[in-house]
């Protein structure tokens, strides 16, 4: 096997001996990296030939990383049996005398990524783009409605209000950023979304399953049949309401107004369902009461607004590029806008 910075040598051989003290399978083989960077790095092997997908910290991981992780753990074994899509969990690693740090290995879906790749069946196929999403929405209330309770992620539920901590949560994010170059006051439109969404809040529902990032980038697409074949990237996964995932997936769905470009290149090819298209079939799939979605719709835009507002401090702060630094300040600006536009009964995404 080639020595590579995902899967060293040695890395290898602790993988193998591993695998067969736990009888996942006696020989590691054909080891091809998947992504790997800052973020977390993601593996496809084989053990025995079958095919397996292994993922873990980067190569320097952050104080975070191993809890995050857990928290991957949790989830797929959470939702082991359920009728969400997901990849299996095979088998998850805390002992950090093996690789140094917790992983895990899940099975290898069978699907493709629309945020780097469009397969040629939805290319040729408007029908097959239109059917997707209204299955990418039934997907989403089937994970709002799975079972967490007295499984392995209820030890991620947090006592008290979840929506009544989202505000302040994201504003502490955002001060986070403040250094010599970078002030949250230079940002002021998000103050007054900030205190609609607190005097407008609803009350906390039933808790939920949340995905916590979803959007086209974090899920796997079947190939010949216009299906959701998984959702991925579990790492901001919680058990709060699984409506913030609604409105996160309407703001970022790959027509205008789209502010992250998820998605962008089976958004270009066009014929998608509509946003309404989307939220009937979410309803129609036994998805939450959405009367308060213009709630979580400018909720949606001033989280993910704050997010990538970050790139823009550290670009200032000379750890980001220009070109990342300056679309993603105009994204959020653009954002906020949005959501703004949500408060005032002008709602640009429905």
């Amino acid at each position: 096997m080639p020595v590579d910075v995902m899967l060293t040598e040695t890395d290898h051989d602790a993988l193998q001996r591993w695998a067969q003290r736990t009888g996942i399978g006696t020989s590691v083989t054909d080891v091809e990296p998947l992504t790997g960077g800052s973020q977390n790095i993601v593996v496809r092997l084989r053990i025995d030939g079958r095919p397996m997908v292994l993922r873990r910290p980067p190569e320097h991981p952050r104080p975070t990383s191993d809890n995050t992780m857990r928290r991957e753990i949790a989830v797929l074994s959470t939702l082991a049996g359920s009728d969400v899509p997901h990849p299996e969990l095979i088998a998850g690693c805390e002992d950090l005398d093996v690789l140094g740090v917790v992983f895990y290995l899940m099975e290898a879906v069978d699907g493709f990524n629309p945020g780097t790749d469009v397969d040629a069946a939805y290319v040729r196929d408007a029908g097959m783009r239109h059917r997707v999403g209204l299955s990418y929405a039934a997907s989403l209330a089937r994970l709002g409605r799975a079972a967490w309770q007295d499984r392995p992620l209820a030890e991620l539920k947090r006592p008290g209000s979840f929506l009544a901590r989202q505000v302040p949560q994201f504003m502490r994010l955002l001060e986070s950023y403040r250094h010599e170059r970078y002030e949250p006051e230079s940002f002021p439109s998000v103050h007054p979304l900030a205190g609609w969404l607190e005097a407008n809040r609803p009350p906390d529902a039933e808790p939920g399953i949340m995905h916590g990032d979803a959007h086209l980038n974090n899920v796997l697409l079947r190939r010949e049949v216009p299906e959701l074949a998984a959702f991925i990237d579990w790492e901001m996964c919680t058990v709060g309401d699984p409506l913030l995932d609604l409105g996160w997936i309407l703001i970022c769905w790959p027509q205008g107004p789209n502010p992250i470009d998820a998605g962008a290149e089976l958004g270009a090819l066009g014929g998608l369902a509509t946003r309404a298209e989307l939220l009937e079939a979410y309803r129609d799939a036994g998805g939450r009461p959405t009367d308060r979605l213009d709630w979580y719709l400018a909720m949606a835009c001033f989280k993910l607004a704050i997010v990538i507002e970050g790139t823009w401090s550290r670009y200032l702060a000379g750890q980001a590029s220009s070109e990342a630094g300056e679309r993603l300040h105009a994204s959020a600006v653009n954002l906020i806008e949005l959501g703004t536009r949500v408060t005032r009964d002008d709602n640009p995404f429905l």
